[in-house]
């Protein structure tokens, strides 16, 4: 169905053909990191978005390397991911961009270019389509709540009441002194029940921690820098 510009039989690539398929990898892979600004609202690092914007021409040069020999390529890339991927943090967004860019890579690297313009156009346009709906998202609120108390206050069920009537989950992530050793900041991690009564949560909050520091927020994702 798909033809391809390479013919890995006889071992040769013209100088034409990589040219086209380098420049396929190169305009493919700024599509990848267009769509990824896009669909994550300026949080992001540019060089992550750099790297996402070479990374398919880059997987593509490699497979040229081998003639074309997808096994060998896949194992030379293997080995790249586990040096420089294995400690790098990161969301299922940032992976997934990177899996997406080094597929049209291997697509464009084959000499597939007809497949790999089809695979990123229907990609692209289911993953912001989904990104932009209310997919996958859940019914309840996340949020990271900071509460400082005195150090007289024993924190083990002291908000358990009140975690009950207005969240729908709620665990104490981290216990920090503070104020050298004169207070306690608690770090729970919580899912509101309705998103109306955050106010009202506080207030009640603000009655047991004596009007100290409250802090309630979403949830900040890594961003990766590559």
């Amino acid at each position: 169905m798909f033809t391809s510009l390479i013919d890995t039989s006889s071992g040769s690539i013209s100088m034409e053909s990589a040219l086209i398929c380098i420049a396929a990898a190169l305009v493919l892979g700024i599509v990848v990191a267009f769509v990824y600004m896009k669909s994550s609202t300026d949080r992001y690092s540019k060089s992550f978005v750099v790297t996402l914007a070479l990374l398919p021409a880059l997987v593509q040069v490699v497979i040229l390397m081998t003639s074309g020999n997808l096994g060998s390529a896949v194992a030379v890339l293997g080995t790249f991911s586990l040096v420089r991927f294995r400690s790098v943090p990161g969301t299922s967004k940032e992976i997934l961009g990177i899996f997406f860019a080094m597929a049209i890579g291997l697509a464009c690297g084959m000499g597939q270019i007809l497949f790999a313009v089809i695979i990123t156009v229907i990609i692209a346009c289911v993953f912001m389509i989904l990104n932009r709906t209310k997919f996958g998202e859940k019914k309840g609120l996340d949020k990271h709540l900071k509460i400082t108390i005195p150090e007289n206050l024993d924190y083990t069920e002291l908000f358990d009441d009140l975690f009950a009537k207005y969240t729908s989950r709620a665990e104490l992530e981290k216990v920090k002194t503070v104020n050298l050793g004169s207070m306690y900041e608690l770090d729970y991690d919580i899912s509101l029940k309705d998103a109306k009564q955050e106010k009202q949560m506080i207030d009640d909050i603000r009655v047991r921690n004596g009007n100290l520091s409250i802090v309630c927020g979403r949830h900040v994702e890594n961003i990766p820098e590559l």
